[in-house]
């Protein structure tokens, strides 16, 4: 009989994990020893001052009201495990007994979350042990809240998201040529005027078409407080993006003496890349943008500030008196290495108050800041790139990492920016290329989804752009890469996980999911 069941669980710890555990992402080790265990009755948590945001997360999902020990009572020990990585976890679930101890409060946050998930509605959990860490630092998320806004609740439903997946960095894309969504109190007309746009782009790029709607928003900085602690306590950093030199016609638009004509001009009604941009040869401009982030830096405590560096047009730099003044003074070679020069002079602003600079992969152009981080998008060049100086670097191919893009063939989807990226591209996706040495690899921190949203206007189109695809990109930064062997069993995980979603009134995309069973009707004779 002992051999049976050691049989069994092999067999549920390889071919039929998913029927075992239906938890994404998949955690790397799970030992299931017994029979499920009811959760029911009384939770006695025990927990340090440190971990009193785990211990109400416990208490919630098992809708626990008494917290004090007393005969009968599962007991729930939470504790932060010395000499272990910061993002490692070990969990066992016995008879009356729940320990999470991790090398952090956000590994013990990870914990909670494969148990939560592990339940999933059965009122039952495996009596099993769990042992988990990620295989990439950086597990992130994108949104573009630019060309259309989503108010503070779904920023929180889209953590939330996050969270339940394990993922830890929220890159939240606040400035644009359409629309500059933060408050800054030193510069009033930024959300006064720059937040709002008198029409927006609608249907296909091709058609050129307008609507005559007023559009705009903007968050305060309480609401970026509020939305930067409620991610804090998720264990998600906030990493801002602010747009320079390019992409900044909302912001030359509240004040045009920044750009290199100085002409008004309104905030951009469509979609694209436009000539106008930062002078880089005005010292006005880098008084204006060092006081821009002085405030973008009380607010977000992270060591990475996003400084855009994509789809700069050299075009104004070319015409501008003062740029080509600049490129002489400083001894640059052309206006491409003025932008070098843009960003460098940045990125010793942020060094210098203890913050680190992410830039898209353009920023390598002329020459690439001394402690920059690339984002790669443009394929994996420019991560390839950075990787071989020495330089960090996280892939967010277009291929397959641009949400923006569609997900199925079918001729119903909504319209999207064009491309296809399914679930299955997502999941097989190997953040590592493999023409980086084994140090080289090292440099890559992990990998990001991009939700652009041009073509995105409401929350329910947002998520169903993400949900599955999330759960796929989850489980190759968290488990590791993945092979298309592990696609069937995924499948069987990622079905259950986006029911329960479901269930909770996400919009999550049919794609790739397995069918609804339909029950078994016998037929009656004729």
């Amino acid at each position: 009989m002992r051999r049976l069941v050691g049989f069994w669980l092999l067999v549920t710890s390889y071919v039929g994990f998913a029927q075992a555990l239906q938890v994404v992402p998949r955690p790397q080790s799970v030992e299931v020893e017994g029979e499920p265990i009811a959760v029911a009755g009384n939770l006695y948590v025990v927990a340090t001052p440190a971990l009193q945001g785990e211990a109400d997360l416990i208490r919630t999902w098992w809708n626990a009201t008494k917290t004090t020990a007393k005969a009968g009572a599962v007991s729930a020990e939470l504790r932060i495990q010395q000499g272990v990585p910061a993002e490692t976890y070990a969990l066992r679930v016995s008879e009356g007994k729940i320990v999470v101890a991790g090398g952090s409060a956000a590994a013990v946050f990870y914990g909670i979350q494969t148990l939560i998930q592990a339940e999933n509605g059965s009122k039952t959990l495996p009596a099993m042990t769990v042992r988990d860490q990620p295989a990439f630092a950086y597990r992130g998320m994108h949104l573009d809240v630019c060309r259309h806004f989503f108010d503070v609740e779904f920023v929180k439903r889209y953590l939330d998201l996050m969270a339940e997946h394990k993922m830890n960095r929220f890159h939240w894309h606040l400035t644009e040529d359409q629309g500059w969504r933060i408050e800054i109190k030193r510069y009033p007309r930024l959300t006064e005027v720059g937040a709002w746009r008198e029409a927006s782009q609608v249907g296909p790029y091709g058609d050129q078409r307008f609507d005559s709607t007023r559009y705009g928003g903007f968050y305060t900085q309480d609401e970026v407080r509020e939305i930067v602690a409620y991610a804090a306590a998720r264990h998600i950093t906030v990493v801002p993006e602010i747009e320079l030199p390019g992409h900044a016609r909302a912001a030359l638009a509240a004040y045009p003496e920044l750009s290199c004509t100085g002409q008004e001009q309104p905030v951009a009604t469509g979609w694209g890349v436009f000539d106008d941009v930062y002078c880089a040869g005005n010292d006005s401009v880098f008084t204006f943008l060092e006081g821009v982030l002085d405030e973008v830096l009380a607010l977000f405590p992270g060591e990475y500030i996003h400084i855009g560096g994509d789809e700069c047009p050299k075009t104004r730099w070319h015409d501008c008196a003062k740029c080509q003044a600049r490129i002489k003074s400083e001894g640059l070679a052309d206006e491409h290495a003025l932008q070098s020069y843009f960003i460098r002079r940045i990125e010793g602003y942020l060094n210098a108050r203890g913050r680190q600079i992410i830039g898209w992969d353009e920023i390598l152009v002329g020459g690439l800041a001394p402690n920059a981080t690339v984002m790669s998008w443009r394929g994996e060049a420019g991560g390839i790139a950075a990787a071989k100086s020495g330089h960090d670097a996280i892939m967010t191919p277009g291929t397959p990492c641009y949400w923006d893009h569609y997900q199925s063939k079918d001729p119903g989807e909504p319209h999207a920016i064009g491309g296809f990226n399914p679930v299955e591209l997502v999941y097989l996706y190997n953040p590592v290329p493999a023409e980086l040495s084994a140090d080289e690899a090292k440099h890559i921190l992990g990998a990001q989804a991009n939700l652009w949203t041009e073509y995105v206007l409401t929350p329910e189109h947002a998520e169903y752009m993400i949900l599955p695809r999330q759960l796929a990109l989850a489980e190759v930064l968290w488990t590791g890469p993945r092979r298309s062997e592990d696609l069937a069993e995924f499948r069987i995980r990622a079905t259950q996980r986006s029911r329960a979603l479901k269930a909770r009134g996400f919009n999550v995309a049919p794609h790739f999911l397995l069918p609804e069973s339909k029950p078994f009707r016998r037929r009656e004779p004729k």
